[in-house]
């Protein structure tokens, strides 16, 4: 776990530096805190530093940079969705320098179609916009037989695909919409063969901000080794609550400021 004696700290110290910085937001203090780190090819493949340097991309506006890392190393399925969003961030961010304008649902659908996932950071299963298509197989097997499910099959669905009831209900009344509308054209026309939709997926502007497929509900908050270190390091630092949790869980942080003095003090500076 140790890299030169002449650095004296051990990737896993590294390791938890950057996780505390990049979960803490200080994204400059943890490019000067890279920019420092010796010349050692096992610390820089450590997947910890790796999704740093990401991050750090992103946040200067380095996307080739960040493409490059995210293409270039197998990335654990667990961080695989903080590093789909900023992948899919980047070239929504590119697209919309090149066109002057914010992209829409159908803009931002376009950008996914013309740049998929990477393998290094996706589980290689087909999506079809918002949803995993195994998620749409199901749903679409029930809608054939009951297009209006109870709130308590709704559950049921949304635990059998990974859904929020929230989504499954969405789903079926979209779906309900679109054929609605599908069978009154034909009874205006009268002609089948003009029946194409015009839009790419109504859910997709629904479901705008899901970038990558659907997860399963929060599981229950597990403990952190970055923490775990943080209190073998310094016993006296206790954690405290987020103030701004993510929506899918509260998170435990540690106040950070003396474990990184700890580990960055000896660390030379960049040069100006």
């Amino acid at each position: 776990m140790s890299t030169s004696p002449s650095f004296g700290f051990t990737q896993e110290q590294v390791a938890c530096v950057c996780e505390v910085l990049q979960q803490g937001g200080d994204l400059e203090r943890l490019g000067r805190f890279l920019w420092s780190l010796p010349a050692c090819d096992r610390l820089h493949k450590n997947e910890s530093v790796l999704q740093a340097k990401a991050a750090v991309a992103f946040h200067r506006g380095d996307f080739r940079e960040l493409y490059r890392i995210l293409e270039s190393h197998q990335f654990s399925a667990q961080n695989h969705a903080g590093l789909q969003q900023l992948w899919l961030r980047a070239h929504y961010a590119e697209a919309e320098r090149l066109r002057g304008r914010p992209l829409g649902a159908v803009g931002k659908y376009r950008v996914r179609r013309k740049f998929p996932l990477p393998r290094t950071i996706w589980d290689g299963e087909e999506t079809s916009y918002c949803f995993k298509e195994k998620s749409r197989s199901v749903l679409r097997d029930w809608y054939t037989h009951n297009p209006y499910p109870s709130p308590r099959e709704k559950r049921q669905l949304a635990d059998a695909t990974g859904l929020t009831t929230t989504q499954v209900s969405n789903w079926f009344k979209n779906r309900r919409q679109r054929d609605r509308a599908a069978e009154a054209k034909d009874r205006d026309s009268g002609d089948v063969s003009t029946n194409k939709p015009l839009q790419l997926c109504s859910s997709e502007e629904e479901d705008e901000e899901q970038l990558s497929p659907p997860r399963s509900p929060a599981p229950r908050p597990t403990p952190n080794p970055a923490h775990r270190l943080l209190h073998q390091v310094n016993p006296n630092l206790r954690p405290t609550r987020n103030l701004n949790p993510d929506p899918h869980g509260t998170q435990t942080r540690y106040t950070h400021e003396p474990l990184l003095r700890a580990l960055t003090e000896t660390l030379s500076e960049p040069g100006p």
